[in-house]
């Protein structure tokens, strides 16, 4: 492929503070058009959510601090002597925006302890968010290095799903290896198109033709093929949520990519901040999997009453622990993860 060995740019953030609102990239409308809208209420910012036009966890959990800002501002100018105890209802909404990322409670958890521990003023909230923001983005970065690093020798990689800047506060988590090991001598990049919301198709093909890093799309039910061929060497995903053990939820067909792997002899990392890690919960027989709309799968044909077809729409799927090579966090690597090993890299946040 390319020679460049210039060090990739990051030139895509899909949330930004204006000033008194989170102005968003709508995903939804990606790569047709790049629309941003801004959102100036937590019931904005958790619609903005639910309604995809922000989606990966660590973006979730940012846009919900962010939505929390707002929400506090909102309460206390209509009763500052109240607004601690109106804006619960606030984080309840936010909190049901989407039930899978483990970052969206951390992020919320954050903010509900930056406010029992601050005074009656709410202004210094947006500090504490837009600290959650520059941290998601410096805590990708050295993801980046450590994932790269895994990555020696090795010339392939595949992808699912959309793990980038549109998917965190900038420059990404799985796809944020990718941007580090590009430079480094890894090559062959496939994404999966990632049905049905096409976020392999749509954003991360868009994504690294932003930053000019060659890639080849292909058809979810053609990894397989891909691998036995020897084209790739590692898949490099995200995570929405890790359970304590190692077990990792992600978008649907994760699961399918780790088992061919694992038949293959591909290795399979998972690339995620320790804030994605949920400790209370043993493994991934406890993660709760959201369904969405059978409408996401069936054509319009369908959609009629009468019909006696139906769709099952998962979103995420459960990658368990023994069919991961590595998991990469901003606080170290757990290679070939387990209860004991995960542990260790807790005793480190």
């Amino acid at each position: 492929m390319h020679e460049n060995t210039k060090p990739t740019s990051d030139n895509v953030r899909a949330l930004q503070w204006i000033g008194n609102a989170l102005r968003v990239l709508d995903q939804r409308k990606l790569p047709g058009a790049v629309e941003f809208e801004d959102f100036d209420s937590a019931l904005g910012v958790a619609e903005a959510i639910r309604s995809m036009r922000v989606r990966g966890a660590p973006a979730i959990g940012i846009a919900a601090a962010f939505g929390v800002v707002l929400a506090a501002g909102c309460r206390h100018a209509q009763n500052p002597g109240t607004w601690k105890e109106r804006i619960g209802k606030d984080f309840e909404i936010l909190a049901a925006s989407r039930p899978t990322a483990v970052n969206l409670f951390w992020a919320l958890d954050q903010m509900r302890n930056a406010i029992a521990s601050g005074g009656d003023d709410p202004s210094s909230l947006l500090a504490v968010a837009q600290s959650i923001h520059e941290e998601d983005i410096a805590a990708n970065h050295r993801m980046g290095e450590l994932g790269a690093e895994l990555l020696k020798g090795s010339s392939g990689v595949l992808t699912h799903c959309n793990t980038g800047s549109l998917a965190t506060g900038g420059y990404g988590t799985a796809l944020g290896v990718i941007r580090s090991a590009y430079p480094l001598g890894v090559r062959a990049v496939y994404a999966c198109e990632t049905r049905p919301w096409l976020q392999g198709a749509r954003l991360t093909a868009w994504e690294l033709d932003q930053d000019r890093i060659p890639a080849t799309l292909i058809a979810d039910s053609a990894a397989a093929w891909l691998m036995r061929s020897g084209s790739v060497q590692w898949v490099i995903v995200g995570a929405d949520r890790i359970a304590a053990n190692g077990d990792a939820a992600n978008k649907i067909g994760t699961y399918s990519h780790a088992v061919n792997a694992r038949h293959h002899g591909v290795k399979f990392m998972v690339v995620a901040p320790t804030s994605t890690i949920d400790w209370d919960t043993a493994s991934g027989v406890e993660i709760e999997i959201e369904q969405r709309d059978r409408k996401e799968l069936l054509s319009e044909y369908f959609h009629r009453e009468d019909s006696v077809i139906d769709a099952w729409n998962p979103v995420f799927d459960v990658t368990p622990a023994n069919l991961i090579d590595a998991i990469v966090t901003e606080k170290g690597v757990v290679l070939n993860p387990t209860t004991e090993k995960m542990k260790l890299l807790k005793g480190q946040s």
